[in-house]
């Protein structure tokens, strides 16, 4: 892979009015140790985002995803890490070819000394054709109103203790 033309791919996808951006954050009563943990171990992910089926882990940086789409449609891409800095922060960017064209990061700030911030930053872009309008809907629905949805489900997992 060519790490810098598939970076700049990425850039372009997603800049201008190319992109969608979205943020939302939560704050959890859990130590951030812990909900990073949690939260680099990807494949924990669709316990609490609805639309994901599967994050499959493929090396320590690459990950597979799926996602349910309008009718049943499964739409499918390949994630890379590309920033980690441990209990702080965990960036991401679609890999070249993938259908998904998005990038992101969740970061996660200490608030005291059983509090976090939890910030999720997302950028995407839907493809064209069929696939487009799937992950319009799927994700586009409102966007920032889904990643609420999720961060309110992920505290709500968390606070309640169950197998972090």
């Amino acid at each position: 892979i060519n790490t810098a033309r598939s970076k700049d791919d990425t850039r372009r996808a997603l800049g201008g009015s190319a992109g969608v951006n979205v943020e939302e954050s939560v704050v959890i009563g859990r130590p951030v140790e812990e909900l990073y943990r949690f939260w680099r171990n990807l494949e924990n992910l669709p316990r609490f985002m609805r639309h994901l089926e599967s994050v499959e882990r493929i090396t320590d940086t690459l990950s597979r995803w799926r996602a349910h789409g309008p009718g049943g449609t499964i739409v499918e891409w390949t994630a890379e890490i590309i920033n980690e800095v441990p209990s702080k922060v965990i960036g991401w960017r679609s890999i070249e070819g993938s259908e998904v064209v998005s990038a992101g990061s969740v970061n996660f700030d200490s608030v005291g000394p059983t509090q976090t911030r939890v910030r999720v930053r997302l950028q995407y872009s839907p493809p064209g054709g069929k696939v487009g309008a799937a992950l319009a809907r799927l994700v586009g629905r409102d966007a920032a109103t889904e990643i609420r949805e999720d961060l309110r489900r992920f505290k709500q997992l968390i606070e309640a203790g169950k197998q972090v």
